[in-house]
């Protein structure tokens, strides 16, 4: 089993910054992708970016050029740098790891920005 907790998460003002951080615990793999996904009330789920081991990112079109995935491998660790945030970055942010086919996801955390 892998357990993921994530943290960072709040309220902020449009144009603000927060850092999201996610910690894997248990049954970690390499190799394996970890990333992040996000829900908006009433929306289907959207992927945000993703890292693999190597360091090869993926980005959602809305979030290129503000937001920044990184992970710690040592630590089996991602983070989520959000700068210029807007109104609808407003989301819960999951944070997943993929090893052999299985997506494990965190219980999310919550960004809303306000205008």
């Amino acid at each position: 089993q892998v357990q993921l907790v994530e943290s960072g998460g709040g309220l902020v003002q449009a144009g603000g910054s927060l850092t999201l951080s996610c910690a894997a615990s248990g049954n970690i793999f390499s190799p394996n992708v970890m990333g992040w996904y996000r829900q908006a009330p009433g929306k289907q789920r959207d992927l945000v970016a993703t890292i693999t081991g190597g360091g090869n990112t993926k980005y959602s079109d809305s979030v290129k050029g503000r937001f920044t995935i990184s992970r710690d491998s040592a630590k089996s660790t991602v983070y989520l740098q959000m700068n210029s945030l807007k109104p609808e970055d407003t989301a819960v942010y999951y944070c997943t790891v993929v090893q052999y086919n299985i997506e494990y996801r965190g219980r999310g955390t919550q960004v809303t920005v306000s205008s």
